[in-house]
């Protein structure tokens, strides 16, 4: 399903108007969203994001638009299965989204990292002017690399997810390192 919006939600950031030419949602984040997943199966496919901070943006417009498949297919496989999408398919409904700021983006931590410190605005009240706030975040994301295929792509680590992992085993990523010199750094 195609869906028109004037701006990509992405876009949109309420404590800065310098976008002076902001991108349609069909430009910017929707061809990630419709080619990413295949309702039949569960190999992720399609387009990908090139750097952390668009992948970080399309999961931004993947909350306001509610496409909970898109946020788990996104995260770091051997976390994915650990997701309560219901609960993300909730959330992303129950807020009232109201703009993002990407106030900082570290391309390369490391061989296979990058961080993307952002700012989700959402209103609490229905009073737009009262109820803006922020949730403020740095988020870690990590480059896997399919060894099949040689096929690269962004993911993002979630540190909320509870996992049982000591700090000598190998990384959750498949990077075949010990978690804690991997993504042990960053969650």
């Amino acid at each position: 399903m195609s869906i028109s919006l004037p701006i990509c939600p992405c876009q949109i950031n309420p404590s800065s108007d310098d976008i002076s030419t902001p991108l349609l949602y069909q430009d910017c984040c929707q061809p990630y969203h419709e080619s990413l997943l295949s309702e039949e199966t569960d190999k992720v496919d399609g387009i990908k994001t090139d750097t952390a901070e668009r992948l970080m943006r399309s999961r931004y417009s993947a909350f306001v638009l509610v496409k909970p498949n898109y946020i788990v297919k996104t995260t770091l496989p051997s976390q994915q299965n650990l997701l309560d999408i219901q609960a993300i398919e909730s959330w992303a409904k129950e807020t009232n989204w109201a703009g993002l700021e990407i106030v900082a983006h570290t391309p390369k931590l490391g061989k296979r990292h990058a961080q993307v410190e952002f700012k989700a605005y959402f209103n609490v009240s229905d009073n737009e002017d009262d109820g803006l706030q922020a949730h403020h975040e740095l988020s870690a994301f990590v480059k896997v690399t399919d060894k099949a295929n040689n096929d690269a792509r962004w993911y993002f680590l979630d540190p909320t997810v509870e996992m049982t992992i000591t700090q000598k085993q190998p990384c959750i990523c498949g990077s075949g390192e010990k978690f804690k010199r991997c993504c042990g750094m960053y969650i």
